[in-house]
């Protein structure tokens, strides 16, 4: 029926949709479940549906609880193939297989957006799945075509380990090896689907006290960029410019980035602080929400809004390595917030945390960091103990539970601020094989391990890969990424020196 024209009418409608548009406000975030004490993933589902603003949510798996959970809450949902599972995905049968089995029983009804073909593959390697990736991707895309499902698109993650070290975005591009040989017919492929290109920036490893407020969008000096005269004032925006450009000296600036992980832990060992704190990960996240909202983008791409997922829903109690590692959550698992970050709706009852802290100011030092704008950017071709993460990836947190619950740190005994790199005692033979493998082949010297050196015994995998790992962790920087080997290596404040075995510090 028609409805006759009126101006006053109309001007009110257009007001109310204005108001609406800029009070609806989005931003996605990675759900992982390694812990014994979450939420069902349908209880999830209706919390992040009514109470937050969270409107998308990537997981490490396809796993079928929370694809069924999601099903009719128009919540986008991106899955990941496991990084083991790459080199039969170059099969176009088995990629069909993959997808009957994993998408279509749960497509449309939940809203899956994207399949990435594993997590951050080139930085973790082994170098068969670096080499198989392109390949994968291209498969997967067909196979979603041969089974009749359309809208979902197809792309894979990387963390900033991709980058050459670089002091600058103007100076910064992809690792020789990579760039021509991998990442630009996977650009290419990106272009063709136009799918993005997804990074995992992350600040937080970037992180030290002369360059707090840098890392944590604080006020600071700064970082100016001699070429492009362009002055950063935070290290996020350094990280996104120094990808952009990456992509552009490659030939493929149109090629959109989405981010695919970024956060920070709110509780860490004696050793990771002062940087893991609940004010840390309330300023970073809650100014990463409103700078998100905003859409103001970065000083390379002005007005830009990228897709982006924080790192993590919630505090995972099973996560292996250090205390930071269970605790990048914006929840704990009673779904109470650690703290502000601006993602609940108006209104919404925050659950049972008497005193939830909102942002509060980062250390009052003026940084003028010179640090390379990438976040992992260590290997060149990295240790390869991370080539099946079914869940999630291990190089970021995830914690215990509730406020009350939350772990004690006990200090180990001191050394001088002195820290040293060592396998976990979980880590398998084989993991610590191929950590030995990659970081003797990254030109340490590992002549102490080699008969008649003094630290040849014991002669096992495990004392090896401690010296190795070590040096490894000395010589690139001393970050926390570089001891990560895949969730493998942990830090430690006691010197494992022994006898005549001197370990590097």
């Amino acid at each position: 029926m028609a409805v006759p024209y009126c101006p006053i009418m109309l001007a009110a409608a257009t007001l109310i949709l204005l108001a609406a548009v800029t009070t609806v406000h989005s931003i996605g975030v990675n759900y992982g479940t390694l812990a014994d004490n979450l939420p069902p993933p349908a209880q999830v589902a209706q919390f992040l549906k009514e109470k937050t603003i969270i409107d998308r949510i990537k997981i490490f798996d396809a796993n079928p609880d929370i694809l069924r959970a999601f099903a009719n809450t128009g919540i986008p949902v991106t899955v990941t193939v496991p990084n083991g599972e790459i080199p039969n995905l170059t099969d176009v049968h088995n990629a069909r297989r993959w997808i009957v089995a994993n998408i279509k029983p749960f497509y449309p009804q939940t809203q899956i957006q994207y399949i990435l073909v594993g997590n951050e593959i080139l930085h973790w390697g082994p170098q068969n799945l670096r080499d198989d990736l392109v390949a994968a991707m291209r498969t997967i895309f067909k196979a979603l075509k041969l089974e009749n499902v359309e809208g979902i698109q197809v792309s894979t993650a990387h963390s900033l380990a991709i980058l050459e070290p670089a002091d600058t975005p103007s100076t910064t591009k992809f690792r020789a090896g990579w760039d021509v040989g991998i990442l630009a017919p996977m650009l290419e492929f990106h272009r063709i689907v136009k799918s993005p290109f997804m990074v995992n920036p992350y600040p937080y490893f970037g992180y030290n006290e002369a360059k707090a407020n840098f890392t944590l969008f604080q006020p600071n000096k700064g970082v100016f960029d001699n070429e492009t005269k362009i002055l950063y004032n935070n290290m996020f925006d350094m990280q996104l410019d120094s990808v952009y450009i990456s992509m552009k000296k490659l030939g493929f600036g149109d090629v959109n980035i989405s981010v695919g992980e970024t956060g920070w832990a709110s509780q860490g060992e004696t050793f990771e602080q002062p940087k893991c704190s609940v004010a840390n990960a309330a300023s970073y996240n809650g100014a990463l929400v409103k700078k998100y909202e905003s859409g103001s983008g970065t000083p390379l791409m002005p007005g830009r809004k990228f897709e982006t997922y924080i790192f993590a829903l919630f505090n995972e109690n099973q996560k292996p390595g250090s205390i930071a590692e269970r605790n990048f959550g914006l929840f704990y698992p009673n779904l109470s917030p650690v703290y502000d970050a601006g993602v609940m709706r108006t209104g919404a009852n925050p659950a049972t945390n008497p005193s939830i802290p909102t942002q509060p100011a980062a250390p009052a030092t003026n940084p003028t960091p010179t640090v390379a704008p990438a976040v992992k950017p260590t290997p060149t071709v990295a240790p390869a103990t991370k080539p099946t993460p079914t869940v999630e990836p291990t190089t970021k947190p995830t914690p215990t539970a509730e406020p009350a619950t939350k772990p004690t740190p006990t200090a180990a005994p001191a050394t001088s601020g002195k820290k040293w790199c060592l396998p976990k005692s979980d880590a398998s033979d084989a993991a610590l094989q191929a950590n030995l493998d990659y970081a003797c082949g990254q030109g340490i010297d590992c002549k102490p391990i080699q008969p008649g050196g003094a630290c040849f015994t014991p002669n096992t995998v495990r004392s090896h890969a401690s010296f190795a790992m070590n040096s490894y962790y000395q010589t690139q920087g001393r970050n926390d990424f570089n001891c990560d080997f895949s969730g493998t290596g942990s830090i430690t404040t006691i010197d494992p020196s022994n006898g005549g075995c001197t370990y590097v510090s």
